[in-house]
């Protein structure tokens, strides 16, 4: 029990370390008065969006925790509360110093060059990162200290909360950034004929603010909920487990202290390492960012491998938990790579759709399809290596230690992902400040680097979700009685059709909510533009706050049927068809879900990124048809890789949880088998 301890002081030492770069970051140069003015937009606008969705979700938070504590009881109720309050914090502190680095790192850029911009950059990224790790790591190390073994039984409430508003989050952020992003996109650059960020259109401040409440607060709160989950489900099983019987190698016993603490001190280990990555990006005028980023990803992942394989051996007199927590840490670092492979425009499928892009917006988006599909299968290939491998070695609870392992390096990831908007913020902020070319090169650059790093953590977040969801799923099982699921079972085939086709659902009505949003957002661009003419002739001012109000409300409204239908899907299915259909339903959305998430994740920045290798020059470059195909592609791109495809990770993960916590009324119903059950 005395080394559990060890996880409070690291998360301690992480949100002390994150305040030290925030200070540093605070002292750097603004710029301009300019510069000063635009960021001032931006920053305005993100925290008054993320206060005016914490107030939406708080009526939620308020139903869920009469429910949990009528239903379940006040212990995990009271867990749930401050599991969705450290998911806000992390998303306020992460947006907070990301607002303040956009502006300091496009000043860097302008005074410094490449390396102190990127930084600047980095460091504002690595504080979101360190806040997510910190506050996740303090809560359930917290939790554990006070409550002991017992907190198995109530410690779901925490993680219940971190879901709940990181699905929110991560929706509402993502129809908001979309549809500004869209509305931009369009009307701006494909109608107007105006570079992107041009300070004319007024879309551009909005689409400024949802690279922030999207990319970083929704990203953050994303991972925060995946790095709780996954120390939960191996703190549940580590409880309900005695003995693991490993394929290679003898049984041996899993007390449930040794069993509950090891996770913990992994993930300090973890948030250290994660803390010396970040201090070894060290960047230079002529080398490739993302090379010094990798270097970072590369030695927190090395220290990790080292301390798990003394750990391993001390706790449990074996190597097999290492085994699997390395097999989780190698298949998330695998992921990125070919994640990298298929939306970086270093390689051929980026070059690929560009290509395709001479042909017109159809030949363009056919060919971003088939990059996403075929994106699935060596990612699949390899959860499913990391399973068996893990299974093999620990049984279930190798499979929570494998998330464990792929998400110990949480703060470096997430500082990685971040570091992406806040260099476009950068690169929006340069052209509205009408900063020297060369300034916006070295932004563009950044931003480059930055689409590929977002699209890395995207990959680390599906693939920890799979590992999470069925370390969950595992719990859920134990806590149930479940010990197999009988696909000759109609109750259970019809679950699995219905998990299956949830994601689907989900990915409609987020899709659909962007689409909404947008019409709305290219109708008031199109307005402004028509009755303005100043607007185009650079004598008026666009109405900014306009814009950033239609995402807001859109997002507010859009959010609240996709949040709540992760909610009520497991508990209609659990308390109608019982516990063993329920078994079916999240099995079903688990294979569904992550398939779709990495085909909409990739093909997205694969859109992305082949637009930039057009604006590089290639294929006629700004303004040539291949241009303007690859800004249609990347307009649908854009709810693929940042709402829809990010967010149905979430929901699998919030579907297992519910599942969790609420299994005991499960069982209460016609003693699990449902209300319906056969």
């Amino acid at each position: 029990m005395a080394l559990a301890v060890i996880a409070p002081v690291a998360a301690v030492v992480a949100l002390i370390f994150a305040y030290g770069l925030s200070s540093w970051i605070g002292k750097m140069d603004e710029g301009n008065d300019r510069m000063k003015e635009i960021a001032g937009y931006i920053r305005e606008g993100a925290m008054a969006f993320l206060r005016r969705e914490y107030k939406t979700m708080a009526v939620v938070i308020a139903i869920l925790f009469l429910i949990l504590g009528f239903g379940i009881n006040w212990i995990t109720a009271a867990l749930y509360v401050v599991g969705a309050l450290f998911s806000v914090l992390a998303g306020f502190f992460g947006m907070h110093v990301a607002t303040k680095g956009n502006v300091r790192t496009a000043s860097a850029a302008q005074s410094g060059g490449m390396n102190r911009a990127l930084k600047v950059a980095f460091r504002s990224g690595a504080v979101m990162g360190l806040c997510v790790a910190g506050l996740g790591l303090l809560g359930v190390g917290g939790f554990f200290i006070v409550l002991g073994v017992d907190a198995a039984s109530v410690i779901t409430g925490f993680g219940l909360g971190a879901s709940s508003m990181a699905l929110f989050g991560r929706v509402g952020g993502g129809i908001y950034t979309k549809a500004a992003d869209v509305g931009a996109d369009l009307v701006g650059k494909v109608e107007a004929g105006i570079p992107e960020d041009d300070p004319r259109n007024p879309a551009v401040i909005a689409d400024n603010v949802g690279d922030n409440v999207g990319d970083v607060a929704g990203m953050g709160s994303d991972l925060f909920e995946s790095y709780v989950g996954s120390i939960i489900s191996a703190i549940t099983l580590a409880v309900i487990i005695p003995v693991i019987k490993p394929a290679f190698g003898a049984e041996f016993p899993l007390p449930p202290m040794e069993g509950s603490v090891f996770p913990l001190v992994l993930s300090a280990v973890g948030i250290i390492a994660s803390i010396i990555g970040i201090l070894c990006v060290r960047g230079s005028e002529n080398a490739n960012p993302a090379s010094a980023l990798n270097a970072g990803t590369y030695i927190s992942g090395a220290i990790v491998v080292v301390c798990s394989l003394i750990m391993s051996n001390a706790f449990f007199g074996n190597f097999n938990c290492a085994v699997a927590v390395i097999s989780g840490l190698l298949v998330g670092v695998a992921i990125g790579k070919i994640t990298e492979i298929y939306t970086s425009g270093d390689y051929k499928s980026v070059k690929k759709i560009a290509e395709q892009c001479q042909t017109g917006p159809a030949t363009t988006i056919i060919s971003g399809f088939g990059v996403g599909m075929l994106s699935t299968v060596w990612p699949i290939l390899l959860i499913a290596a990391g399973i068996l491998i893990a299974n093999g070695f620990a049984g279930l609870y190798g499979i929570a230690l494998a998330a464990v392992g792929m998400l110990s390096t949480t703060g470096m990831v997430v500082a990685v992902d971040a570091y992406g908007p806040v260099s476009d913020n950068a690169g929006g902020i340069a052209e509205m400040s009408k900063l020297p070319k060369e300034v916006r090169v070295i932004t563009d650059k950044l931003d480059s680097v930055g689409n590929t790093t977002a699209a890395i953590g995207k990959g680390f977040a599906i693939g920890s979700a799979a590992l999470t969801a069925l370390a969950l799923f595992a719990s859920y099982s134990q806590v149930v009685g479940l010990d197999s699921i009988s696909l000759l079972s109609p109750l259970v085939i019809a679950g699995l059709f219905i998990g299956a086709m949830l994601p689907f659902l989900f990915s409609a009505l987020t899709m659909n909510s962007v689409g909404k949003a947008a019409y709305q957002m290219i109708e008031e661009v199109r307005r402004q533009f028509r009755e303005d003419a100043g607007i185009m002739a650079g004598t008026s001012k666009p109405d900014y706050a306009r814009c950033v109000d239609i995402s807001t409300k859109a997002a507010l409204k859009e959010m609240m049927a996709p949040g709540l239908l992760a909610i009520i899907a497991p508990l209609a299915v659990g308390i109608g068809m019982g516990a063993e259909a329920l078994g079916g339903m999240l099995a079903g959305a688990l294979a569904s879900g992550v398939l779709v998430a990495i085909m909409m994740a990739n093909a997205g920045g694969a859109w992305d990124n082949a637009k930039k290798h057009i604006e590089e020059g290639n294929y006629g470059g700004k303004g040539s048809e291949a241009h303007k195909a690859a800004v249609v592609g990347d307009t649908v791109g854009d709810p693929f890789k940042d709402t829809s495809g990010p967010s149905i990770n979430i929901l699998i993960k919030l579907m297992t949880i519910v599942a969790v916590v609420f299994a005991p009324i499960f069982l209460a119903v016609n003693g699990g088998g449902g209300l319906f059950g056969m």
